[in-house]
């Protein structure tokens, strides 16, 4: 089965926290997609975390490192539909590539984020809950 996981649930396993073994349980065996902007996403995360002084520079390469090993099939984002959604759900761009993407690939989201839960239900995306 095809899993959209979106960069909250990725950084939980990179970064070890408490959702990290039920995020690789309810992964394992499964294909995970998302769009091609996870890793400027998962770049940008570790920045501020840098910024904020709760990762070094070693810790966030480190981190690159993790990141790099877990296999992503990227797909290519319906720039329309996802422009849509984000007028839609009053969200940014970024967020509604996940959710057409689940829609458009008939996959569940795995997300941490609230906000992007709320609107996956919105439009009747699967989630898996952590």
């Amino acid at each position: 089965m095809d899993i959209v996981i979106d960069t909250s649930a990725l950084l939980a396993v990179i970064v070890d926290e408490p959702e990290r073994d039920r995020i690789v349980e309810m992964t394992s065996g499964h294909t995970l997609i998302g769009p091609g902007s996870i890793p400027w996403e998962v770049g940008n995360a570790f920045s501020a975390m840098m910024k904020q002084h709760r990762l070094t520079l070693n810790d966030a390469q480190e981190g690159l490192k993790v990141f790099n090993s877990v296999p992503i099939r990227y797909v290519k984002v319906d720039m329309d539909n996802a422009l849509s959604v984000a007028n839609r759900e009053s969200m940014y761009a970024y967020d509604a590539y996940f959710l057409d993407c689940a829609f458009r690939h008939a996959a569940p989201l795995l997300t941490l984020d609230r906000k992007l839960k709320r609107a996956a239900q919105n439009i009747g995306i699967h989630l898996l809950e952590v």
